[in-house]
């Protein structure tokens, strides 16, 4: 369902590294993964400023804001804790401000990256953070909570079902969460001036959102297809690492910039391969964010384009959203889906309803170019 939208993408990008990199590029349509900025090539935010569509139109700086009305960790973390109040959920634990941990310790060293927790089953939710005033982190936040309200959620039930429906849908909620941090919501809670979305700045922030969410999609289906044909035998010891490059090339249209050979472990240096963390739940839920985005929109009786929704303070997407929440691992999938979308099938075509402006914009820019690439 999305790939007609990542090849567009895919496409557009490449025109630009084109550009910037005359006869350097390879002659089979593909781009070398070392000139993404990223070490797998999975999040292509670091080439936004090579394909900013409209350089100079700016949308809102939530770093500036955020320095400017000095918010504090705790601060930052109240803000969201507000937005999933404002759907009729409840406050967090006393005990979660006394426990977590918001700033880094003068006194130890400690593990910065952002992660949630329930630490008894029970409620005592804490969240592992070293929160600086940046539109990241406040950002990451809204995302942490997700897993906390989900926790909290799903307390009451027995510990063998005090878990998300499916791995994805941990990871999901969060994220939904995150696509309601409109220019609109900034501006009700103070962090940004009175929207006046030009065209422009729409098409630059979904370009933004894309090189992220959509850049990330084929990597997140490749990681564990090449584990299952690791573990089912069909990829042999003998040629591990050239079915690596032949499925990054396949789904993502990447290359490796030197020749590999299997001397070479390149699997190796993504984190969740030797740690053996299955890596689907970050695909399907890049997938269920724009799947409960929609329905959570539409049960708040939102018309207007979907990019543009917001449900902050809207009780009948909250109560849906609650409801979905509690359920856990309690019932099969499938049924918790329904119950919150209508539908017992993961769908991807809110992905391209969100993105509908920039798919226009993608195609018209891409138009008599010869998208694609062998693999």
């Amino acid at each position: 369902q999305v790939k007609p939208l990542y090849s567009q993408l895919q496409c557009y990008v490449r025109g630009k590294l084109e550009k910037k990199y005359p006869g350097k590029m390879p002659k089979d349509g593909t781009i070398p993964a070392h000139i993404t900025g990223n070490m797998w090539a999975q999040d292509w935010s670091a080439l936004y400023p090579l394909v900013q569509p409209f350089p100079g139109v700016s949308g809102v700086d939530v770093d500036a804001a955020l320095k400017k009305q000095k918010y504090t960790p705790e601060k930052m973390v109240r803000s969201a804790e507000d937005f999933y109040k404002s759907l009729g959920m409840p406050a967090l634990p006393a005990s979660f401000f006394e426990r977590s941990q918001l700033v880094r310790p003068r006194d130890r060293d400690v593990v910065c990256h952002a992660s949630a927790w329930d630490t008894n089953l029970e409620g005592d939710v804490r969240i592992k953070m070293c929160i600086t005033p940046t539109e990241e982190d406040f950002r990451t936040i809204y995302h942490e909570l997700g897993h906390i309200y989900y926790y909290l959620a799903y307390n009451n039930l027995p510990p063998l079902f005090q878990a998300g429906a499916h791995d994805g849908f941990h990871e999901a909620i969060g994220d939904t969460v995150q696509l309601n941090l409109t220019p609109a919501y900034l501006h009700r809670i103070g962090l940004a001036g009175a929207p006046k979305e030009s065209e422009k700045a729409v098409i630059n922030a979904q370009m933004q959102l894309a090189l992220e969410k959509i850049a990330f999609l084929p990597f997140g289906k490749l990681i564990d297809e090449w584990r299952w044909g690791v573990f089912d035998g069909s990829i042999a010891p003998q040629n591990y690492n050239a079915a690596w490059w032949q499925l990054r090339q396949k789904y993502q249209g990447v290359s490796s910039p030197i020749p590999r050979s299997e001397e070479d472990f390149d699997p190796g240096a993504k984190y969740h391969v030797p740690a053996n963390t299955p890596y689907m739940r970050y695909f399907l839920a890049h997938i269920l964010q724009f799947q409960f985005q929609r329905s959570l929109c539409e049960a708040a009786g939102f018309s207007g384009p979907l990019n543009e929704c917001s449900v902050y303070g809207n009780k009948q997407a909250g109560e849906k959203f609650w409801a979905m929440l509690g359920k856990g691992g309690s019932q099969p999938w499938p049924k918790t889906l329904k119950e919150l979308t209508g539908s017992e099938q993961m769908d991807a075509s809110a992905i391209i309803d969100y993105f509908a402006p920039l798919k226009r914009w993608l195609e018209a820019q891409n138009a008599g170019k010869d998208c694609g690439w062998q693999g």
